[in-house]
């Protein structure tokens, strides 16, 4: 395999040639694998100071030193640099430090790099570690900071080119900040003589290189790894599908995270064909993944689970249960480079209390055994600019960072699980550029700079887009109705949601991540209301029988007058089947039981249901039974 040099490198290759000021900014803190073979330190993992020294030094810089407002000037890599860096600046070395302030009366950091840039003798790079803590603040600066930034500027203007046995080397001064606007913003700003490098997470060719490469034996047991190589020896094919996969997962992961998972694994004994179960380990903190403990035989009998308690929506179930298919059969995200996408994304649109709630209900119980899983957002309580903060957690200094967000701590304590964000619509539009990210790279951080992961969540959105218009005067009125047939709600539903998203939110990339994933729900029919009606009759029958032991029976004229109020108030759906047979049935029901003592051991028969006035009645009639 090529040896593969890093982007943030070659751009240093190039512009410390030409500009005396370097600023590396953002993966700063993480650990590097050295690139090449013509140096000892090929392959190691090196800090980025360290990997900084080998760099320079196989350029042919002749002086190399490292600088921190803690430890002054120093270079810990290779005996001596630090001495020749002292001579060259004439500064004295104790414990073979520099001592040196950047700021206040003894400020000589900056003074000291001045002079490694303006000499000729001897090629030179000051590497100025930690620079986003130099100074209080960029935006309120005391004059020594000021100071010391301006001989910076001012040595960047007068730096010098040295001859060496390598050519011609710039000497150089590189800041290492977390970003660049941690420093003050004039000194790097329309001046020629800076340029500003970003330091990433390791591409794919860098995580090859550590999985494919010499380091791959150290990620298991010295036993395992002898006992079970000479197997993938002879079946080369196989272990370059576990190593691409274990790459692929492990997309925008630091390498000092990597080398975290190498040494898991190791220590937890891993075998080769399990080495990516080490990331859910890492990521969860667990070694089984209930996605691989499903039974294939209990979902393909889920479409009957969830007709009994979906009624009247055959397409939306049939169009869910096609990607957990997708998702169980590892058929989730194969047509993009991402492998850490949530395991599935969906889009309920639709009349209200048409089963969309349910639907995610059903569907964490069974995949993962307990409705509880399904974790809902009512993203009406998301609308203001600031509400992200609630969602993702504050970042430091504001209040609430403690806490943590609503939804990155819901994920962190049970990342398997349904995510369902409720009429999403009514989210502020900075909220819906978080879930880009997720649903793009299945990962957020939140605002305490932990990592939450979304691969093993589905994420499903609900909305009543495309339900209702408003007209120039304000008022609100239906676009769909249910007179129109389930393809012509379809139809004018989509074109709602597309308006939305494209026209008014003006974020069309928000639509394209959820795809064809968009389930329409019809409205509730004549038909299906009598199923809806029975299912919610009989789990009332059956709840006061196992809980008190009471048999209750409902007349045919009873319950034609049941069936009759829930027809009448289809517009709200389920929901509002719901509704009368709350007021219709369960609340006389309740009357009639206390008013008659009825509390256990019955038998009861609704005969009629009285609705000639608002106060709603039953005619019974009951006889006790002996206790069970």
């Amino acid at each position: 395999m090529s040896e593969f040099i890093p982007k943030w490198q070659k751009e240093l290759d190039i512009f410390n040639k030409i500009k005396p000021i370097i600023i590396l900014e953002g993966n700063v803190l993480d650990k590097y694998q050295y690139p090449g073979d013509d140096n000892m330190q090929s392959g190691s993992i090196l800090r980025l100071t360290e990997y900084l020294h080998y760099h320079f030094k196989n350029a042919g810089y002749q002086n190399i030193a490292f600088y921190d407002n803690i430890r002054g000037f120093y270079n810990n890599s290779e005996e001596g640099y630090i001495q020749n860096f002292a001579q060259l600046v004439h500064a004295n070395v104790s414990n073979n430090c520099i001592s040196a302030e950047f700021k206040g009366r003894n400020a000589t950091a900056a003074n000291f790099a001045r002079d490694a840039l303006i000499q000729n003798q001897e090629a030179t790079v000051v590497v100025m570690d930690f620079a986003s803590r130099y100074i209080t603040s960029p935006d309120n600066m005391e004059q020594s900071e000021v100071d010391s930034f301006t001989v910076l500027m001012q040595a960047s203007l007068e730096g010098k080119d040295v001859k060496t046995e390598k050519g011609v080397l710039k000497n150089l001064v590189v800041l290492i900040v977390n970003k660049v606007n941690d420093i003050p913003a004039w000194f790097y700003l329309e001046n020629p003589n800076v340029k500003a490098i970003t330091l990433r997470t390791p591409e794919k060719e860098e995580r090859e290189l550590l999985v494919k490469g010499d380091n791959f034996p150290t990620f298991f047991a010295g036993d395992i790894y002898v006992d079970e190589f000479e197997y993938y020896q002879d079946n080369p094919n196989e272990l370059d599908k576990i190593q691409d996969r274990f790459v692929a997962l492990t997309e925008g992961f630091s390498f000092t995270e990597l080398n975290g998972l190498r040494r898991l694994c190791k220590n937890e004994r891993i075998h080769i064909k399990d080495m990516c179960d080490v990331i859910d380990l890492y990521k969860y903190g667990i070694k089984d993944n209930p996605w691989n403990k499903l039974s294939i035989s209990e979902l393909k009998t889920a479409e009957d689970d969830f007709r009994a308690r979906v009624k009247g929506q055959d397409y939306a179930i049939t169009k869910t249960l096609d990607i957990i298919k997708r998702a169980v059969t590892g058929m989730a995200g194969v047509q993009t480079a991402s492998h850490g996408k949530p395991k599935g994304v969906l889009f309920f649109a639709g009349p209200t209390g048409t089963g969309k709630t349910e639907t995610a209900k059903t569907l964490a119980e069974k995949l993962f055994g307990d409705e509880k899983c399904c974790i809902r957002f009512d993203m009406s309580e998301y609308g203001q600019s600031h509400s992200d903060q609630k969602l993702l957690g504050a970042p430091p200094g504001y209040v609430g960072y403690e806490a943590g967000g609503q939804l990155t701590n819901a994920v962190k304590n049970n990342p398997f699980s349904i995510l369902l964000f409720d009429e999403i619509e009514k989210a502020h539009p900075s909220i819906l550029d978080k879930f880009l990210q997720i649903l793009e790279d299945g990962r957020m951080t939140d605002g305490q700079g932990n990592t939450v992961y979304f691969s093993e969540s589905i994420i499903i959105f609900t909305s009543n887009l495309g339900i209702y218009q408003n007209t120039p005067t304000g008022e609100r009125v239906p676009v769909v109705t249910s007179e129109l047939s389930y393809e012509e709600v379809q139809t004018k539903v989509r074109e709602g949601i597309e308006r939305y998203f494209k026209l008014e939110l003006g974020r069309p990339e928000i639509l394209n991540r959820i795809g064809e994933n968009i389930v329409v729900y019809d409205f509730i029919r004549e038909g299906v209301a009598g199923e809806i009606l029975d299912s919610q009759i009989k789990r009332i029958c059956n709840n006061l029988k196992s809980d008190k032991n009471i048999s209750l029976a409902i007349s045919d004229k009873a319950h034609d007058t049941l069936l009759s109020s829930a027809i009448g108030n289809l517009d709200n759906g389920g929901r509002g089947i719901g509704n009368i047979v709350e007021s219709l049935l369960i609340n006389p029901l309740s009357r009639y039981m206390f008013d008659n003592e009825l509390f256990s051991d019955c038998e009861i028969t609704i005969d009629a249901i009285n609705i000639e006035n608002m106060t709603y009645s039953l005619e019974c009639t009951y006889s006790s039974v002996g206790s069970v």
